[in-house]
């Protein structure tokens, strides 16, 4: 099928061959389904297909299967006169099997290529989001995040942040009376999550050297796409962070990536697997930032697929953005499990030929009911498909094999070890020693004053113009000294790396320039 990724059909019952045309994939798209109706073939037939074209692809592997694109099918293989059966059914002529391009990633750094982004760049709103903050802590992380940015200070790590909270909690005085309140108990809460997440493995995740977008949009010598799969069966302990981590890609796609209109196909396919993670419990200021970044992103030549058991997982806004669709079966069960259903096949162009409803309920394993963008981007008359077998190995590759790729990739070595530069940690920690130095030297040298040079230096004398005290006054607050000499070394600090212009996008991530 000319510039389509053949997805199935095919057969007396199942119509015409279905293709996903690539003009129209980054238009986004859905694969719903209950649980062992095929979502994961469906995620692995579409990722082979855009390789093929030459379009790179990012996924999360949540259960180990997908990581059988790097390795070739075989005749071997127990399913392979069912998989070459239905390939003849479905009319798919050419097929074979074949290995793909694939980089492992991992954010713990177990199972692919480290993967890191900074504190700053995350943003305040999804830092928020990830340490499950209320409004008013949130507030004092947007604080933090000013004065970082007002002060020069690369937030980097987490111990960077943390290090900023403390100050910001021991001049919440007078950082009050500019931004707002900040109370301790604000700050004390903040930190506490800080170490849950630290806890969790977290604190792997930021820091540098940070991703390179580009990294994720190579292709190998052959003109395939690189397939970029995430090692997430360990992520999933903490959703929160996957989900937040996924979103935070999202953005930085969104804001780096330059308009292209639309292109021929995209320039990276984005598949979000168990989507439902990132909408639950999500506050509505984040819904509609998402909602707004999936419709602006396709722009830049991004396609975004979601993955879950249910449409109903997804905010009807952003269903309403995903044209090319791929419903494995819902049961019904329940009453409330029927409105679902039903509600799922009205978002569906009618085909006369079947019910839709009954379609959804009825298919079985590796079919699907499709409807996939046409001419000028008009949804498609709704299918039942047959999904066409995969040509790479279906099922997890062994370690051996893994460890052979992750040693052989583009990526090896680049982000492998963690560098610490300097960073608000350093800088605070600088200052601080800098100040308690001068305050205790200040200390020696009125101590080592006798008791009548130091009752001189108290007493009061006349200047000719007003009463005051001897220009000998006591030490100002370790506080005061702290912000004042932060303050004096503002200029030199903008000077260096961390001078740069700084505006916030739309998720709160960062342009940066000189």
């Amino acid at each position: 099928m000319e510039n389509k990724i053949f997805v199935g059909g095919g057969g007396e019952a199942y119509g015409t061959k279905q293709g996903l045309t690539l003009k129209y994939a980054n238009r986004h798209g859905l694969i719903a389904g209950a649980t062992g109706t095929g979502k994961t073939v469906t995620l692995q037939i579409l990722a082979e297909g855009f390789s093929n074209a030459g379009v790179p692809v990012f996924l999360s592997d949540v259960k180990g299967d997908l990581s059988g694109l790097a390795a070739s099918g075989s005749a071997d293989f127990k399913l392979h006169g069912a998989f070459t059966e239905r390939a003849a059914t479905i009319g798919f002529e050419d097929y074979r099997y074949e290995s793909f391009p694939v980089t492992f990633w991992d954010l713990f750094g177990n199972q692919g290529h480290s993967i890191r982004t900074t504190v700053a760049e995350m943003g305040p709103l999804l830092f928020s989001r990830l340490l499950q903050l209320t409004e008013a802590q949130e507030g004092v992380v947007n604080i933090a995040y000013r004065v970082a940015d007002e002060q020069g200070l690369p937030l980097l790590d987490l111990k960077d942040l943390q290090a900023l909270l403390v100050w910001v909690g021991e001049n919440s005085g007078e950082l009050s009376l500019r931004y707002g309140n900040v109370s301790s108990q604000s700050v004390g809460a903040i930190q506490r999550q800080l170490l849950v997440l630290e806890n969790q493995g977290g604190a792997q995740f930021f820091g540098e050297p940070a991703l390179a977008l580009e990294d994720l949009m190579q292709t190998a010598s052959d003109g395939r796409g690189q397939i970029n799969i995430l090692a997430s069966n360990k992520l999933m302990g903490a959703p929160r962070l996957y989900a937040t981590f996924l979103l935070w890609l999202l953005s930085e796609l969104f804001e780096t990536l330059p308009e292209v209109g639309d292109p021929d196909k995209p320039k990276l396919v984005f598949f979000f697997d168990e989507a439902h993670l990132l909408f639950d419990d999500a506050p509505k200021a984040l819904v509609d930032k998402v909602e707004q970044v999936a419709r602006l992103i396709r722009s830049k030549g991004v396609g975004v697929y979601f993955i879950s058991q249910n449409p109903d997982d997804i905010p009807e806004d952003i269903l309403g953005q995903l044209g090319n669709r791929f419903q494995h079966a819902l049961r019904a069960f329940t009453a409330r499990d029927r409105k679902a259903l039903e509600r799922a096949a009205e978002t569906y162009r009618p085909n006369p030929r079947f019910e839709t409803v009954d379609a959804i309920r009825d298919v079985g394993v590796g079919e699907a009911v499709t409807s996939m963008l046409e001419k000028k981007g008009v949804p498609g008359v709704v299918e039942r498909t047959l999904i066409r077998p995969p040509s790479s190995k279906l099922g997890p590759i062994d370690e051996k094999l893994r460890g052979e790729i992750i040693k052989s990739s583009p990526m090896a070595g680049k982000y492998d070890t963690t560098l610490d530069r300097r960073s608000a940690y350093e800088i605070l920690s600088a200052r601080a020693s800098s100040a308690a130095a001068e305050a205790e030297e200040s200390e020696t040298r009125a101590e080592e004053l006798s008791p009548a040079e130091r009752e001189f230096n108290a007493g009061r004398r006349y200047s000719g113009n007003r009463v005051s005290r001897s220009s000998s006054r006591k030490n100002r607050s370790f506080g005061r000294q702290f912000g004042d000499a932060m303050s004096s070394a503002v200029i030199k600090e903008l000077k260096g790396t961390t001078g740069r212009r700084i505006v916030r996008g739309i998720l709160g991530g960062l342009f940066k320039g000189r």
